[in-house]
Protein backbone atom coordinates (compact mmCIF):
# COMPACT_ATOMS: atom_id res chain seq x y z
CA UNK A 1 0.00 0.00 0.00
CA UNK A 2 1.31 3.45 -0.44
CA UNK A 3 0.60 6.05 1.84
CA UNK A 4 -0.67 9.96 0.81
CA UNK A 5 2.31 11.95 2.84
CA UNK A 6 0.51 15.11 2.24
CA UNK A 7 -2.12 16.83 0.40
CA UNK A 8 -2.42 20.42 -0.71
CA UNK A 9 -5.46 22.14 -2.87
CA UNK A 10 -3.67 24.38 -5.47
CA UNK A 11 -7.08 25.78 -7.34
CA UNK A 12 -10.66 24.47 -7.32
CA UNK A 13 -10.21 21.73 -9.30
CA UNK A 14 -6.58 20.43 -9.22
CA UNK A 15 -4.83 18.70 -6.25
CA UNK A 16 -1.34 17.92 -4.99
CA UNK A 17 -0.29 14.65 -3.36
CA UNK A 18 2.59 13.58 -2.08
CA UNK A 19 2.71 9.80 -1.91
CA UNK A 20 5.28 7.56 0.04
CA UNK A 21 6.76 5.47 -3.09
CA UNK A 22 10.42 4.49 -2.66
CA UNK A 23 11.09 1.98 -5.63
CA UNK A 24 9.18 4.60 -8.12
CA UNK A 25 11.02 7.73 -6.06
CA UNK A 26 14.44 5.73 -6.92
CA UNK A 27 14.23 5.81 -10.83
CA UNK A 28 11.34 8.76 -11.49
CA UNK A 29 12.63 11.22 -14.08
CA UNK A 30 10.80 14.18 -15.67
CA UNK A 31 8.66 13.29 -18.34
CA UNK A 32 7.78 9.87 -16.89
CA UNK A 33 4.09 8.80 -15.27
CA UNK A 34 2.75 6.43 -12.95
CA UNK A 35 -0.19 4.11 -12.58
CA UNK A 36 -2.08 4.30 -9.76
CA UNK A 37 -5.51 2.61 -8.18
CA UNK A 38 -7.02 3.81 -5.31
CA UNK A 39 -8.89 0.30 -4.13
CA UNK A 40 -8.88 -3.13 -4.95
CA UNK A 41 -11.82 -2.28 -7.52
CA UNK A 42 -10.84 0.79 -8.87
CA UNK A 43 -9.44 1.63 -12.54
CA UNK A 44 -6.45 2.14 -13.20
CA UNK A 45 -5.24 5.79 -14.28
CA UNK A 46 -2.16 7.27 -15.61
CA UNK A 47 -0.35 9.97 -13.97
CA UNK A 48 2.52 12.35 -14.31
CA UNK A 49 5.18 12.62 -11.85
CA UNK A 50 5.53 16.29 -11.23
CA UNK A 51 8.43 16.13 -8.75
CA UNK A 52 10.20 13.11 -6.45
CA UNK A 53 12.46 13.24 -3.69
CA UNK A 54 14.85 10.31 -3.81
CA UNK A 55 15.94 10.05 -0.13
CA UNK A 56 12.52 11.04 1.33
CA UNK A 57 10.72 8.00 -0.89
CA UNK A 58 8.04 10.46 -2.09
CA UNK A 59 6.80 11.10 -5.66
CA UNK A 60 4.49 14.13 -6.02
CA UNK A 61 1.34 14.14 -8.45
CA UNK A 62 -0.70 16.59 -9.51
CA UNK A 63 -4.33 15.95 -10.47
CA UNK A 64 -7.08 17.23 -12.06
CA UNK A 65 -10.53 16.50 -10.95
CA UNK A 66 -12.64 15.09 -13.82
CA UNK A 67 -13.44 11.63 -13.94
CA UNK A 68 -15.04 9.36 -11.34
CA UNK A 69 -11.41 7.95 -10.08
CA UNK A 70 -9.64 11.74 -9.85
CA UNK A 71 -12.85 12.67 -7.95
CA UNK A 72 -12.57 9.26 -5.45
CA UNK A 73 -8.60 9.83 -5.24
CA UNK A 74 -9.56 13.58 -4.29
CA UNK A 75 -11.63 12.35 -1.54
CA UNK A 76 -8.54 10.92 -0.04
CA UNK A 77 -6.78 12.44 2.68
CA UNK A 78 -3.10 12.51 4.20
CA UNK A 79 -2.81 8.94 6.09
CA UNK A 80 -4.80 7.53 3.76
CA UNK A 81 -3.28 5.23 1.14
CA UNK A 82 -3.39 4.02 -2.56
CA UNK A 83 -3.84 0.32 -3.59
CA UNK A 84 -1.37 0.48 -6.61
CA UNK A 85 0.97 3.05 -7.37
CA UNK A 86 3.31 1.59 -10.58
CA UNK A 87 5.88 3.36 -12.37
CA UNK A 88 7.91 4.94 -13.69
CA UNK A 89 6.82 4.50 -17.09
CA UNK A 90 7.43 6.54 -20.32
CA UNK A 91 10.51 7.94 -22.07
CA UNK A 92 12.19 10.14 -19.80
CA UNK A 93 12.55 13.81 -21.12
CA UNK A 94 15.87 14.49 -22.71
CA UNK A 95 17.66 17.06 -21.51
CA UNK A 96 21.56 16.54 -22.21
CA UNK A 97 23.44 19.12 -24.48
CA UNK A 98 20.89 21.76 -24.50
CA UNK A 99 22.21 25.42 -23.46
CA UNK A 100 18.73 27.32 -23.26
CA UNK A 101 15.49 26.18 -23.90
CA UNK A 102 11.79 27.65 -23.61
CA UNK A 103 9.25 25.61 -21.35
CA UNK A 104 5.84 26.56 -22.30
CA UNK A 105 2.99 25.59 -20.09
CA UNK A 106 -0.27 25.69 -20.13
CA UNK A 107 -3.28 25.44 -17.35
CA UNK A 108 -3.12 21.90 -15.14
CA UNK A 109 0.21 21.14 -17.76
CA UNK A 110 2.31 23.15 -15.68
CA UNK A 111 2.09 20.44 -13.50
CA UNK A 112 3.86 18.14 -16.32
CA UNK A 113 6.27 21.03 -17.41
CA UNK A 114 7.82 22.28 -14.25
CA UNK A 115 9.80 19.09 -13.27
CA UNK A 116 10.63 19.53 -16.80
CA UNK A 117 11.99 22.74 -16.55
CA UNK A 118 13.35 21.92 -13.04
CA UNK A 119 15.70 19.20 -14.04
CA UNK A 120 16.77 21.55 -17.33
CA UNK A 121 17.53 24.49 -14.72
CA UNK A 122 19.70 22.06 -11.92
CA UNK A 123 21.59 20.76 -14.93
CA UNK A 124 22.75 24.51 -16.28
CA UNK A 125 20.78 25.25 -19.15
CA UNK A 126 19.14 28.67 -19.44
CA UNK A 127 15.42 28.32 -18.84
CA UNK A 128 12.67 30.41 -20.26
CA UNK A 129 9.29 29.39 -18.69
CA UNK A 130 5.96 30.72 -20.32
CA UNK A 131 2.90 29.75 -18.07
CA UNK A 132 -0.65 30.32 -19.10
CA UNK A 133 -3.66 30.04 -17.28
CA UNK A 134 -7.50 31.44 -18.12
CA UNK A 135 -7.72 33.62 -15.07
CA UNK A 136 -5.93 33.71 -11.79
CA UNK A 137 -7.98 31.53 -9.72
CA UNK A 138 -6.75 28.61 -11.82
CA UNK A 139 -2.66 29.38 -11.31
CA UNK A 140 -0.55 26.88 -10.06
CA UNK A 141 3.21 26.64 -9.09
CA UNK A 142 3.86 30.13 -10.01
CA UNK A 143 6.53 30.18 -7.69
CA UNK A 144 8.21 26.39 -8.50
CA UNK A 145 8.59 28.34 -11.81
CA UNK A 146 10.15 31.20 -11.10
CA UNK A 147 12.54 29.70 -8.97
CA UNK A 148 13.46 26.45 -11.33
CA UNK A 149 14.16 29.32 -14.89
CA UNK A 150 16.13 32.48 -15.17
CA UNK A 151 13.17 33.65 -16.93
CA UNK A 152 9.71 33.40 -15.95
CA UNK A 153 6.73 34.82 -18.27
CA UNK A 154 3.21 34.34 -16.51
CA UNK A 155 0.25 35.24 -18.73
CA UNK A 156 -3.86 34.66 -18.55
CA UNK A 157 -6.65 35.00 -21.22
CA UNK A 158 -8.69 37.34 -19.15
CA UNK A 159 -5.56 39.28 -17.72
CA UNK A 160 -6.55 38.89 -14.31
CA UNK A 161 -2.77 37.62 -13.59
CA UNK A 162 0.39 38.33 -15.46
CA UNK A 163 0.27 39.87 -18.90
CA UNK A 164 -2.84 39.39 -20.83
CA UNK A 165 -2.44 37.11 -24.02
CA UNK A 166 -2.13 33.81 -25.06
CA UNK A 167 1.56 31.70 -24.36
CA UNK A 168 1.90 31.77 -27.92
CA UNK A 169 1.75 35.82 -27.45
CA UNK A 170 4.68 35.77 -25.26
CA UNK A 171 6.66 32.86 -26.88
CA UNK A 172 6.95 34.74 -30.44
CA UNK A 173 7.44 38.00 -28.58
CA UNK A 174 10.48 36.63 -27.07
CA UNK A 175 11.43 34.96 -30.46
CA UNK A 176 11.44 38.27 -32.02
CA UNK A 177 12.84 39.83 -29.62
CA UNK A 178 16.00 37.96 -30.38
CA UNK A 179 15.88 35.18 -27.88
CA UNK A 180 17.28 31.92 -29.84
CA UNK A 181 16.12 28.71 -28.48
CA UNK A 182 18.09 25.03 -28.80
CA UNK A 183 14.37 23.56 -27.86
CA UNK A 184 11.56 24.56 -27.01
CA UNK A 185 9.31 22.03 -25.20
CA UNK A 186 5.26 22.37 -24.08
CA UNK A 187 2.86 20.77 -22.25
CA UNK A 188 -0.44 21.70 -21.57
CA UNK A 189 -4.42 21.35 -24.08
CA UNK A 190 -3.96 19.99 -27.37
CA UNK A 191 -5.64 23.22 -28.98
CA UNK A 192 -2.30 24.82 -27.05
CA UNK A 193 0.67 22.81 -28.02
CA UNK A 194 -0.84 22.73 -31.67
CA UNK A 195 -0.66 26.49 -32.11
CA UNK A 196 2.98 26.27 -30.24
CA UNK A 197 4.16 23.96 -32.95
CA UNK A 198 2.72 25.69 -35.44
CA UNK A 199 4.71 28.99 -34.37
CA UNK A 200 7.81 27.66 -33.56
CA UNK A 201 7.90 25.81 -36.93
CA UNK A 202 7.55 29.11 -38.75
CA UNK A 203 11.33 30.33 -37.37
CA UNK A 204 12.78 26.72 -37.56
CA UNK A 205 12.93 25.95 -34.08
CA UNK A 206 12.81 21.95 -32.63
CA UNK A 207 9.86 21.48 -30.47
CA UNK A 208 8.85 18.64 -28.80
CA UNK A 209 5.27 18.05 -26.80
CA UNK A 210 4.20 16.34 -24.56
CA UNK A 211 0.88 14.12 -25.23
CA UNK A 212 0.01 12.94 -21.29
CA UNK A 213 -3.29 14.21 -22.16
CA UNK A 214 -4.45 11.74 -24.08
CA UNK A 215 -3.03 8.50 -22.50
CA UNK A 216 -6.07 6.55 -21.03
CA UNK A 217 -4.75 2.87 -19.66
CA UNK A 218 -0.94 3.37 -19.58
CA UNK A 219 0.34 0.90 -21.28
CA UNK A 220 -0.98 1.11 -25.09
CA UNK A 221 -3.94 -2.12 -24.60
CA UNK A 222 -6.69 0.13 -25.16
CA UNK A 223 -5.54 2.18 -28.04
CA UNK A 224 -6.68 5.39 -27.07
CA UNK A 225 -3.48 7.08 -27.10
CA UNK A 226 -3.36 6.11 -30.65
CA UNK A 227 -1.88 8.56 -32.59
CA UNK A 228 0.38 9.46 -36.05
CA UNK A 229 3.71 10.97 -36.07
CA UNK A 230 5.25 11.85 -39.18
CA UNK A 231 3.19 9.38 -40.62
CA UNK A 232 3.37 6.58 -38.49
CA UNK A 233 1.43 5.42 -35.88
CA UNK A 234 2.60 5.94 -31.86
CA UNK A 235 1.03 5.09 -29.00
CA UNK A 236 1.80 8.15 -26.37
CA UNK A 237 2.22 5.33 -23.13
CA UNK A 238 4.98 3.46 -24.66
CA UNK A 239 6.45 5.30 -27.49
CA UNK A 240 6.22 8.40 -25.66
CA UNK A 241 4.79 10.34 -24.05
CA UNK A 242 7.08 12.92 -26.31
CA UNK A 243 7.35 13.21 -29.86
CA UNK A 244 8.90 15.69 -32.15
CA UNK A 245 6.17 18.27 -32.29
CA UNK A 246 6.09 19.32 -35.99
CA UNK A 247 5.48 15.64 -36.89
CA UNK A 248 2.19 15.26 -34.81
CA UNK A 249 -1.09 14.82 -36.38
CA UNK A 250 -2.77 17.06 -33.45
CA UNK A 251 -6.24 17.33 -35.43
CA UNK A 252 -6.37 13.77 -35.48
CA UNK A 253 -5.50 13.34 -32.04
CA UNK A 254 -7.58 16.45 -30.64
CA UNK A 255 -10.85 14.55 -32.27
CA UNK A 256 -9.89 11.39 -30.40
CA UNK A 257 -9.79 12.45 -27.18
CA UNK A 258 -13.01 14.44 -27.64
CA UNK A 259 -14.66 11.01 -28.19
CA UNK A 260 -14.03 10.21 -23.93
CA UNK A 261 -15.45 13.39 -22.66
CA UNK A 262 -19.33 12.49 -22.44
CA UNK A 263 -18.19 9.20 -20.85
CA UNK A 264 -15.70 10.73 -18.69
CA UNK A 265 -18.78 13.44 -17.61
CA UNK A 266 -21.24 10.83 -17.07
CA UNK A 267 -19.36 9.29 -14.65
CA UNK A 268 -17.96 11.76 -12.95
CA UNK A 269 -20.96 12.86 -11.93
CA UNK A 270 -21.73 9.77 -10.73
CA UNK A 271 -18.88 9.39 -8.83
CA UNK A 272 -20.13 12.48 -7.31
CA UNK A 273 -23.85 11.70 -6.44
CA UNK A 274 -22.19 8.71 -4.67
CA UNK A 275 -20.53 10.53 -2.62
CA UNK A 276 -23.30 13.33 -1.98
CA UNK A 277 -25.21 10.00 -1.21
CA UNK A 278 -22.65 8.79 1.58
CA UNK A 279 -22.36 12.39 3.22
CA UNK A 280 -26.55 12.45 3.92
Amino acid sequence: MYQILEKQTLNPTVTKMKIYAPAVAKKAQPGQFIILRTDAEGERIPLTVADYDREAGSVTIIFQVVGATTERLNHMNAGDSLQDFVGPLGRATETAGKKKVAVVGGGVGCAIAYPVAKKFFEQGTEVHAIIGFRNSSLVILEEEFRAASSRCVCVSDDGSWGEQGLVTDALRKLIESGEEYDEVITIGPLPMMKFVCKLTKEYGIKTVASMNPIMIDGTGMCGGCRLTVGGETKFACVDGPEFDGHLIDFDEAIARSSMYKPFERHAHEATCNLFSKEVR
